[in-house]
């Protein structure tokens, strides 16, 4: 709809026409407001005028997806979103003129026939119209308080005629734009038509617009969401008005009569609600509360709105299964591990609910991260040489002494073990005894620091832990988990995570911007590789999940995961990763409650991260990491993780740092203490007076356990089980 020309053409004839009349006004008004306004200036604290025009006021500051979509504005008690004259319509230009002053253009601040005819609409037509010019009502709003005292009007009337005399019409008109109070926190038109009809105010309609030049009068009777009665009546009065002074034809009032107004009508007004109050405190603490929600400053995050409204819906219908299992709440990150930038954070299944306390933030709460930090560990052993994918690790039961404590006996999940398996198997499949046998052999301190050099805050003093530390005993942030496997696909590059592409304050300046650097090479490109083959290798994990398990994306044999589930069952974690993808999920409670102990890393968090992955890769290449120069690819031998000897043995493809390659180990006949009820070898503080000395072949593990190749074999032992799938 096209509004006529001819109105507003005689709109600017007016103005011209009106120049000498306003001057004469202003000049009449001046001799007579002079001695009140010399009086009011000694005895009384005026405000300067200048002080509408210099943008220190209050404005809204504006949260922004990477795409430029809003997702929260931020102020302190009203929403102000500066606009330029231009960028506003001429319908409401027209609208706000005829129902407001209609003579705007040529009174010189006050406009005394329009003062007369407002008192005779309101006692005898019964119509209220206000009798306060455009520039008055902005005296007033920008200027005064509301409080209607007898200094007050002086002031105002002052200031009025000074407003005229230092602004053009067209400045009072755009202030007024911007600083008129629309109803609510709504505090000018662009933060009027964005609230009210979740619009741009350059794209407003003339039965938009009629509507908003109504509200000023009387925001809270006039309001749309409270009285749309009231409402659609007083936009009726002004579209009556627009054509009684010729603004609007005929044809344009009636499209506009029968237009249906759609009202936007968003509780919460916002998305990503945890992301944008971290970033929202993130900002605070850099530039101050005062400058966040009262700068105006436009801040574009990295947060993609699309992947984070399909993280919230797989979260959502994935916790609604869980239910049955005691699991009340999820979480999800998914970050880009090249930048550390956020592309989506959902911190709890529903912010807005209190029943579940949805505010909490789990993403950056301390939660323990059960056997899902174990890559970190078998990393460091990697890197140092201390252990190959290959080196092999008894898993059976075994007992650690611990300085002034009873001994530590950690157990697998489902209470099995495995007997004699090499790295490669003990990290896919998750396997306690190993994990902690390599925490043992790397290190508290070493492990404590290298996790650190990764991205894990939360770990300060070595002290402070044991070697539960590589099942989950410390407690972790998912954001600081993001990191640090970002550090493995990443190819052993750390890049702290990066919310904020940019930020604007509201005179344009900006304030910062996101220039990629990379970051600090904390791990080898080649232990990132080896790594990354063995989380990746569904084969390698069969033993305890399964093959096809939820672990897997179909299509993307790239895709490294883990999981992983504290002791106590009250955390539950996945977090996978490809070169240019980390997901991080959770389920759980906010209490703290134990879930189910049905809940696994199958069962729990997993299929979460199946569905948010899968949806990242759909219809995106296979993108295997390149393998670095440093990495030897060889055949070893199963039993020993050795090169293979003269002779033969049975064997797997492996890979190695160039510099920690394997020797040959041959098996040699040593004589031990064998346990004739048994037929396996007398460990320490074993108990086993029916024992003798044979001789037997042995090898000696990476833990430094002698191990008997020709004892009695794993399936005759009661005490090691290998079924063919337990979840982990």
């Amino acid at each position: 709809m096209k509004l006529s020309g001819n109105a507003m053409s005689n709109l600017k004839k007016n103005k011209k026409k009106g120049n000498k009349g306003r001057w004469l006004g202003i000049i009449f008004i001046g001799i007579v407001v002079v001695g009140i306004g010399i009086v009011v200036f000694t005895l009384f604290n005026v405000p300067s005028p200048k002080k509408l025009s210099s943008g220190d006021y209050p404005q809204s500051s504006q949260i922004f997806d990477r795409n430029g979509e809003l997702l929260y504005e931020i102020y302190a008690e009203k929403r102000r979103l500066p606009v330029k004259l231009e960028e506003v319509p001429d319908s409401l230009k027209k609208a706000t003129l005829a129902i407001e002053d209609a003579n705007f253009y040529r009174h010189g601040g006050f406009d005394i026939r329009g003062l007369i005819r407002g008192l005779y609409r309101t006692v005898v037509e019964k119509r209220l119209q206000g009798g306060s010019t455009l520039t008055q009502q902005l005296v007033k709003n920008g200027l005064l308080t509301p409080e209607r005292t007898l200094s007050r009007k002086f002031k105002e009337a002052v200031l009025t005629v000074a407003t005229e005399i230092m602004y053009s019409k067209d400045e009072i008109l755009e202030m007024y734009f911007n600083q008129t109070p629309y109803g609510g926190t709504l505090w000018g038109v662009q933060s009027a038509a964005n609230g009210i009809f979740n619009k741009e105010v350059k794209d407003l309609t003339l039965a938009e617009s009629a509507l908003l030049a109504g509200l000023p009068a009387s925001p809270t009777r006039y309001s749309p969401f409270s009285y749309p009665e009231a409402a659609k009546a007083r936009q009726m009065l002004v579209l009556d008005r627009m054509r009684e002074l010729k603004m609007i034809s005929q044809e344009e009032y009636d499209q506009a009569k029968e237009e249906h107004l759609n009202y936007h009508v968003n509780k919460a007004q916002i998305k990503a609600p945890h992301f944008v109050f971290w970033v929202k405190n993130l900002l605070t603490q850099k530039y101050g509360i005062k400058k966040v929600t009262e700068g105006g400053l436009k801040i574009t995050t990295t947060l993609d709105v699309n992947i984070q409204k399909m993280a919230e819906a797989t979260v959502s219908a994935e916790l609604t299964k869980l239910e049955k299992y005691k699991v009340s709440n999820g979480a999800a990150l998914v970050t880009e591990p090249k930048t550390g930038q956020i592309l989506a954070m959902v911190g709890s299944v529903d912010y807005f609910s209190e029943k579940i306390d949805g505010k909490y933030n789990v993403t950056t709460a301390l939660r323990q991260p059960g056997s899902s930090i174990k890559p970190l560990n078998y990393a460091v052993g990697i890197e140092t040489g201390k252990i190959t994918a290959a080196s092999v690790i008894y898993d059976g039961p075994t007992c650690f002494a611990q300085s002034g404590q009873k001994n530590y006996c950690p157990t697998n999940y489902g209470g099995a073990y495995y007997g004699l398996q090499n790295v490669r198997t003990s990290l896919a499949s998750s396997l306690n005894i190993a994990a902690v046998k390599v925490l043992k052999i790397n290190g508290l301190e070493t492990f404590v620091a290298s996790a650190s050099a990764m991205g894990l805050t939360t770990f300060k003093n070595a002290s402070d832990y044991g070697l539960s530390l590589t099942l989950g005993g410390g407690e972790v942030m998912m954001t600081d988990m993001a990191t640090a496997f970002g550090v493995l696909a990443n190819m052993g590059i750390k890049q702290d995570l990066n919310p904020v592409m940019k930020v604007v304050d509201k005179n344009g300046k900006i304030l910062e911007e996101y220039t990629h650097n990379p970051g600090p090479r904390v791990l080898s490109r080649e232990t990132s590789y080896i790594i990354q083959q063995i989380l990746s290798d569904d084969g390698a994990r069969a033993m305890v999940f399964g093959r096809g398990s939820m672990l897997n994306i179909k299509g993307h044999p790239e895709v490294a995961v883990k999981t992983g589930t504290t002791n106590d069952m009250r955390d539950n974690w996945t977090i996978g990763y490809t070169q240019d993808y980390v997901v991080a999920t959770w389920v759980g409670n906010n209490d703290n409650s134990r879930m189910g102990n049905l809940v696994s890393g199958t069962t729990g968090a997993a299929p979460i991260w199946n569905k948010i992955m899968t949806q990242l890769l759909a219809e995106k290449e296979i993108k295997q990491p390149t393998r670095p120069a440093g990495i030897v690819g060889m055949n070893v031998c199963n039993m020993t993780g050795m090169a293979i000897p003269e002779g033969g043995c049975e064997s797997h493809y492996e890979y190695f740092k160039k510099e920690f390659v394997p020797g040959k180990q041959t098996p040699v006949r040593q004589t031990v203490v064998i346990n004739k009820d048994t037929g396996r070898m007398v460990v320490d503080n074993e108990e086993a007076p029916n024992a003798e000395w044979q001789e037997h072949l042995v090898i000696q593990d990476a833990a430094g356990v002698k191990i008997c190749l020709d004892c009695q074999s794993i399936e005759e032992d009661q005490n090691i089980k290998v079924p063919a799938a337990l979840v982990r």
